[in-house]
């Protein structure tokens, strides 16, 4: 019988296109976070990310479009919430988000060869801590609270999008409509669409 790979093992397997576009889709999943901690604190732009994932996705759509991921990877960091200055949860999954995008766009700039490990420990950290602070879950039990186990199922459903042989364009709107499928962020909050 042979063992299957865990999640974290198939994602530092990934390479090139396919872990940034497997990044791309949990980030889908983790920016409408940010979004909503930025509307309800006033803390910064609430697009600065969203503008930034667009990119993302059009980098691997048109390879040969120009886009100067360095400037983007300032507005990110110039828009990461300091967990200090806030005293709601909200700022958490928002930081989780904001360093998931660093993270991808580190790895589109070569600096992190694991960037895609990253955004996918840092998705289903942002569960396990929202399941926690609300109270949903314990310590030995979060790994099978339904949230969490949505969360690792969605995050195998992309990764065997990522992995088929379909052309990079079809994979991008295949993990798109997976990240969107059930309208929600990977903390549970419903997507205003």
């Amino acid at each position: 019988m042979t063992t299957k790979l865990s999640t974290f093992a198939q994602v530092r397997a990934l390479e090139g296109a396919d872990a940034i576009a497997f990044s791309a889709a949990l980030l889908q999943r983790m920016v409408p976070n940010y979004q909503l901690f930025c509307e309800l604190t006033e803390f910064a732009e609430p697009d600065t990310l969203s503008k930034c994932l667009d990119l993302i996705w059009e980098s691997l759509c048109s390879p040969k479009s120009k886009i100067n991921f360095a400037t983007q990877l300032e507005k990110v960091e110039e828009a990461t919430p300091d967990v200090s200055d806030y005293d709601s949860f909200g700022v958490y999954p928002a930081l989780d988000a904001a360093i998931a995008m660093s993270s991808a766009i580190n790895l589109i700039m070569k600096v992190d060869p694991h960037g895609a490990v990253v955004v996918s420990k840092l998705s289903q950290g942002s569960v396990e801590a929202y399941l926690l602070a609300t109270g949903e879950a314990t310590d030995e039990d979060v790994k099978t609270h339904p949230l969490m186990q949505f969360e690792i199922a969605t995050q195998q459903e992309l990764l065997d999008a990522v992995t088929s042989k379909a052309p990079m364009t079809q994979k991008v709107s295949t993990l798109k409509s997976i990240a969107a499928s059930e309208g929600i962020t990977n903390i549970g909050l419903e997507i205003n669409a």
